[in-house]
């Protein structure tokens, strides 16, 4: 059986993907205790990595503004009305 790639080294799609693959195997109910709470444990680790990725995705995105004089500028996320 293959190792894993660590969480931290995947990508956003990545670890969605297979966090949907565990919860899909865990639904069905037919997962050895033991592997389930591995998977579980796994499936954690994607949730929070993935969080993370939205986090970091969600500070880069900016708003970007028109003043009433006409100038043009960008606000980050956090500071949108």
């Amino acid at each position: 059986m293959n190792k894993p790639a660590p969480v931290e080294q995947l990508t956003f799609e990545t670890a969605l993907g297979e966090l949907e693959t565990i919860v899909r195997n865990l639904e069905k109910g037919e997962t050895a205790l033991e592997d389930s709470i591995t998977a579980y444990e796994r499936g954690m680790a994607l949730k929070t990595h993935c969080e993370k990725k939205l986090r970091e995705a969600q500070s880069k995105i900016e708003k970007i503004s028109i003043s009433k004089d006409g100038s043009i500028k960008t606000v980050p996320f956090e500071e949108q009305e």
